[in-house]
This record gives C-alpha cells, structure tokens and sequence, in this order.
C-alpha cells in the first residue's frame, strides 16, 4: 500500500465511521423489535374486534429485506475492518504532533485548519504528515494484509 492509499483512507475514516452507525442504527432496530411493544391490552366490546396483520408483507418482500440487510452487514463489517486498521495507526507513531496530524486527518480537517490548529506552517504540517504516512507505511503491515484481503475477495 503506498502513501497516497493511507492518506486516502484516513481522510475517509469519518464518513465510513458515521456509515458504521447508520447501518448499525438499520440492523440493529429490526432485531430489537418485538410484536408485543407498545400494544394495550383490550376489554370489552375492544377486545372482540378483529385487529389489523402488522406482517401483510408478501414472502418476496421478505427476501429483498433479507437480502439488503445482508448487503450492508456485510458492508458494515469491511468499514469496521478499515475503520478498526485506521484507528489502531497511533500505535505506530511516537510523536505528539503525529498523533495529533493523524486525529485531525481521521475528523476530515485541511492543512490549514490542522496548521491553525497546532499554530505550525502549512508546508511544516505538509512535511510532518509525509514522514507520518511514511512511518505509517513501514510500521504498520495490517495495512498490507487489508490491500490482499480486498483483492482476494
């Protein structure tokens, strides 16, 4: 994996975190519901009515349901496989502002607003990341097998 993958994918980190939620928000409501949440018990004259099928959805339906939440469970895993790889990048790296250039990289921030931030030169940040994503590269071999795992499968 050369450096302009790593940089490419540490800038990606916040989107395919926040993805990771909203898929977990989709998959994770549909097993957490219950037939029973929510209903009233009835008496009386109620009670004997005829209540409305809840399930009227045909066995197709049922199967494009299936078959789009296996579509992103399975993307949700790859984003947490990257997002995890991503994330466990500040073990490589021993200097502060490393790891700082590396969290505001993670957040989506520009040279500018990590320069303004950390009160550095942009060319100063530009210099510091390209030694980050350096060590990055040399340091981190989960990356590698991420790359062969995505062209494996």
């Amino acid at each position: 994996m050369d450096v302009k993958e790593i940089e490419n994918l540490i800038y990606q980190y916040h989107w395919r975190k926040r993805e990771m939620d909203r898929i977990e928000g989709i998959l994770w409501r549909s097993f957490s519901k219950s037939p029973s949440v929510g209903l009233v018990s009835q008496y009386g004259v109620e009670a004997t009515l005829p209540k409305p099928n809840t399930s009227i959805k045909s066995q197709a339906e049922m199967e494009a349901m299936d078959a789009r939440e296996r579509r992103l469970l399975n993307r949700w895993r790859e984003y947490k496989q990257i997002v995890q790889s991503i994330e466990s990048m500040g073990d490589c790296l021993q200097d502060p502002q490393q790891l700082i250039i590396l969290d505001c990289m993670m957040e989506g921030m520009s040279y500018r607003s990590i320069a303004d931030h950390l009160g550095i030169n942009r060319n100063k940040i530009r210099e510091m990341k390209e030694n980050m994503l350096c060590q990055i590269c040399q340091k981190c071999h989960f990356l590698h097998d991420l790359i062969l795992e995505k062209f494996v499968v």
